[in-house]
């Protein structure tokens, strides 16, 4: 990652013709294409005139992440509220989200926070909006952006659910839910109550998907737990102090799937749609297309219950396949501590497989999509099983940290409780996180120790995302701590290998894309693939723009884009080492150069 960044205006006279065709245009498809070769050429006669500024060489060290966070300006701390009681959600902590709020282009942040309980007064504490200035800092927008709200938040799902060309925030709570629409110009407007996605409960994570492909997004959101204040239970681990009660001291609650009416409020689907489970206590969820029949499926990961696989059966019904697949138990058959969450195609198969943040003694799941309806735990006798058996992890993701083609592993790890230690001496309460590094054919190591003191700090991590924040082409890492601060961790050196970033623009499907499935194949023959999600990690959100490793790779030989409206696009020919926007039914409809600089 650059540790420079070149002048926002310099960076727009280098915007680059538009390339690309999609198969089997139509006469309006046509004139759009002449359109673009117009202004195509206007580009290229504007860039002949204008000064060219010279790209210094990239950065050619060890890969660093890099603690940025008090230079960014980012001074945010999580308040769970906790002040001796030992409440349950005061164990659960907070999420994050990288977001383009403004549609500027570059990445915001979005911090969830907790609140003061009634019977301890004390300062008020807001989740947090901070704008992206474009120069490696950030202006805490808040106050402004109308988001002051004190809540007990605890995730977050971002999305335009109302196809306006804005993408709205989703909050979690303890409490009723917050559904903030964004009007525009920095605004957002409380809509929960109007939308009736206000239903209170314990919530956790969230996601925005097109479960009937109708081009609305629905909103899935989990919960986790009936409890109250009054209904807060005495647990202890030494037998004289008390301590946060497992979820088990407590009853279940079903997750909630609304559906998007398209006139600013939805419906609650849950019972119609065969997913009503109050058996359920889950924590998070991850979009999972596992059978590859084009409609969308939900992976739920629940805490100390059987995880859910539910199968979209393309008729407005879910129906749970999670046992057959092998994915609701360990592989001794017992329910593990599910939290974080995330989908994709690892080893080049073709299929998305799954990797499950678990409890301290209970290691992280990585289930192997087998082809055949089954999944199979690959962690106990990999890397990943032998390195995660004594920590808890929360947020756990794939992403490609050094663009090599091959999605690596990121997980975030913390203990629920801070007396952990006295009871077993083997595991703490702040962790360190994990990085795993994917060598192909199915195998990982452990690299958090090559990475830099930054990222190897231990904490009582909860949230996690990751984006690239400063548009250098590598991706970079988001993390919250319980009671603590957010860290933001800058990938310094991923970008030695070539990129491609993809935003798409839905038409018949949801403006932001989102289940859309992106093939990219480049010249070197590789192929990789990922679909536009919301979800995944803990109570977080990750960018919705795509970002493919090509390695050595200097161009893309084609791109596949299949649409949640079943429309297939395809654009050849594309230089590496950009961010492109794809339009469904248009191709590509702008491109923007990823600029290196040295540090």
């Amino acid at each position: 990652m650059r540790r420079g960044f070149l002048p926002s205006l310099l960076i727009g006279l280098l915007l680059a013709p538009l390339l690309g065709c999609v198969t089997a245009p139509s006469t309006e498809q046509s004139a759009t294409a002449e359109k673009q070769k117009e202004s195509s050429a206007d580009q290229s006669t504007a860039q002949a005139q204008a000064p060219q500024p010279t790209e210094a060489p990239r950065y050619s060290g060890p890969i660093q992440f890099t603690d940025v966070t008090a230079q960014a300006g980012i001074k945010f701390k999580h308040n769970s509220g906790a002040f001796g009681k030992k409440y349950l959600p005061e164990t659960v902590g907070a999420g994050c989200a990288f977001l383009d709020y403004d549609n500027d282009g570059w990445q915001d942040i979005l911090l969830v926070n907790s609140m003061n309980w009634p019977e301890h007064k004390g300062q008020k504490s807001f989740p947090a909006l901070y704008h992206n200035n474009r120069n490696g800092t950030f202006t805490d927008v808040t106050k402004e952006a109308g988001l002051a709200v004190e809540m007990y938040g605890l995730g977050c799902a971002v999305a335009d659910f109302d196809n306006d060309g804005n993408v709205d925030i989703y909050i979690t709570c303890l409490g009723a839910n917050h559904l903030f629409r964004n009007l525009g110009g920095g605004k957002f407007q409380d809509v929960s109550a109007k939308a009736g996605v206000d239903d209170p409960g314990f919530s956790t994570s969230a996601l925005w998907f097109d479960y009937d492909k109708d081009g609305k997004l629905d909103l899935f959101v989990c919960n986790y737990v009936d409890w109250s204040v009054e209904k807060d239970l005495y647990c202890t681990l030494d037998g004289k102090n008390k301590s946060y009660c497992t979820p088990e001291s407590y009853k279940g609650h079903s997750a909630t799937l609304y559906h998007n009416k398209g006139d600013g409020t939805f419906e609650n689907v849950t019972q119609r749609a065969g997913l009503y489970d109050p058996t359920c206590k889950s924590l998070g969820v991850a979009m999972i297309d596992f059978d590859n029949d084009g409609w969308m499926d939900l992976f739920v990961a629940n805490d100390t219950q059987p995880n859910r696989l539910y199968r979209n059966n393309g008729d407005g019904t879910f129906t749970d396949a999670a046992m057959a697949a092998g994915v609701a138990f360990s592989e001794a058959g017992v329910a593990r501590a599910g939290m974080g969450v995330d989908a994709a195609d690892y080893d080049g198969s073709g299929r998305a497989s799954l990797i499950i943040g678990n409890f301290s003694n209970e290691m992280m799941a990585l289930y192997h999509n087998e082809g055949t309806g089954l999944f199979i735990d690959e962690a106990p006798t990999s890397t990943i099983g032998q390195n995660t058996l004594l920590t808890l992890t929360f947020s756990c993701f794939f992403f490609d940290y050094d663009l090599d083609g091959l999605p690596d592993i990121f997980a975030a790890d913390g203990h629920v409780s801070d007396d952990i230690n006295t009871v077993q001496p083997k595991v703490k309460y702040a962790e360190p996180p994990h990085l795993f590094r994917n060598l192909g054919k199915k195998k990982f190591e452990e690299v958090t120790s090559k990475l830099g003191a930054a990222i190897q700090k231990a904490m009582v991590a909860r949230g996690a995302a990751y984006g690239d924040f400063d548009n250098d082409g590598d991706l970079d890492i988001l993390v919250t701590s319980n009671n603590g601060p957010a860290r933001l961790l800058r990938n310094d050196g991923g970008n030695q290998n070539n990129v491609l970033r993809v935003r798409t623009i839905g038409a018949g499907s949801n403006r932001d894309g989102i289940g859309a499935k992106v093939t990219v194949k480049s010249s070197s023959g590789r192929t990789v693939w990922n679909i536009v999600k919301t979800g995944s990690s803990y109570c977080s959100q990750s960018e919705l723009p795509l970002t493919f490793g090509l390695g050595k790779a200097e161009r893309v030989a084609s791109i596949e884009v299949i649409w949640p409206s079943g429309r297939r696009d395809t654009i050849s020919d594309i230089n590496a080492n950009q961010s492109i926007t794809i339009q469904e039914g248009k191709g590509v409809v702008s491109t923007q150069p990823i600029v290196f600089a040295a540090p």
